[in-house]
């Protein structure tokens, strides 16, 4: 006798991270067509600019990435915005309260990304869990009971 099994009982798995160093290569080449890009629209003088659109990239980019990906992404970020979107270009320099500032800002992004990601497939995978054992016959003669 042939019997027909569901194949997706259960939980469906939480989608794993992309791997960090690809998160870096896209870091690195996504803020620097980022920045030439804003750089031949608006300008070089506008760092605030800048700022929020590599914020945005990182959170983005930690939607996808582990936490441990975190702190490479808003290096990565920073040191395009400080070496490009800031005269003179190609000049990396260090003002304490700016920069500690942008790295702070770059950092969050990435981290509320990630946060975002990680809260967004446990909420999935607990409604698939919650979904699929409340529609499932009870099967047990003593369930309830006890």
């Amino acid at each position: 006798m042939i019997e027909w099994v569901s194949l997706s009982t259960g939980a469906r798995p939480v989608p794993r991270p992309v791997a960090t160093p690809l998160v870096w290569a896209t870091a690195f080449g996504g803020a620097l067509v980022l920045v030439a890009l804003l750089n031949t629209t608006v300008g070089p003088d506008r760092p605030a600019l800048a700022l929020a659109a590599l914020s945005l990239l990182a959170a983005v980019l930690g939607f996808c990435a582990s936490f441990t990906a975190a702190p490479g992404t808003a290096v990565l970020c920073w040191l395009l915005l400080n070496g490009f979107a800031i005269p003179p270009a190609g000049t990396l320099s260090w003002i304490g309260h700016r920069d500690t500032f942008w790295l702070a800002c770059l950092l969050t992004a990435t981290l509320v990304g990630t946060a975002l990601a990680r809260l967004a497939h446990a909420r999935a995978a607990y409604r698939t869990v919650t979904s699929a054992t409340a529609s499932e016959p009870n099967d047990e003669p003593y369930a309830g009971r006890f």
